[in-house]
């Protein structure tokens, strides 16, 4: 299937709708307080670029952000894809694209936090396979048995 992968503003609708699925997707995984999902105004601060994956006819099938925490450290959020285009390379496209951005800000090191419960398996199958290594909690996220944390240093 091919896809186009380019930065955009997550303030349109059919990106809103595409976080409504993602948001329902992690809903039942954990419990609310262990969700730290951006809502779609969160995302379009400027310290966030959004990346969004489209299909062929145009339709919003895949998401990923990079959020800038300082001049050295980066966060990826809000990665997802729609089960149409799950295992398609997808998911790793924007991952590549996130850590491009990444490296053209000079980051040194990128990290994440995802959840630890059945059902986020192919996250951290991506996550390992893109050379991510599992580390203890990053940035103010609760150490807890619903989340479990990525880190890449950027070279």
């Amino acid at each position: 299937m091919a896809v186009t992968i380019a930065v955009e503003s997550p303030l349109q609708d059919d990106l809103r709708t595409l976080v409504a699925s993602l948001n329902g997707y992690l809903q039942p995984l954990s419990p609310p307080e262990f969700q730290f999902q951006l809502t779609a105004e969160q995302m379009a601060d400027t310290d966030t670029t959004v990346f969004v994956v489209r299909d062929g006819t145009g339709e919003a099938v895949g998401i990923g952000a990079l959020k800038v925490h300082d001049a050295t450290l980066g966060e990826i959020k809000r990665m997802f894809t729609t089960p149409a285009v799950r295992g398609t390379g997808a998911g790793w496209k924007i991952l590549r694209a996130i850590e491009a951005k990444a490296h053209d800000l000079g980051l040194a090191r990128l990290v994440l936090e995802t959840g630890s419960t059945a059902g986020f398996e192919p996250a951290w199958a991506l996550y390992e396979r893109s050379g991510f290594t599992p580390c203890g909690p990053v940035l103010d996220y609760p150490d807890s048995a619903y989340n479990c944390f990525y880190e890449k240093t950027l070279t």
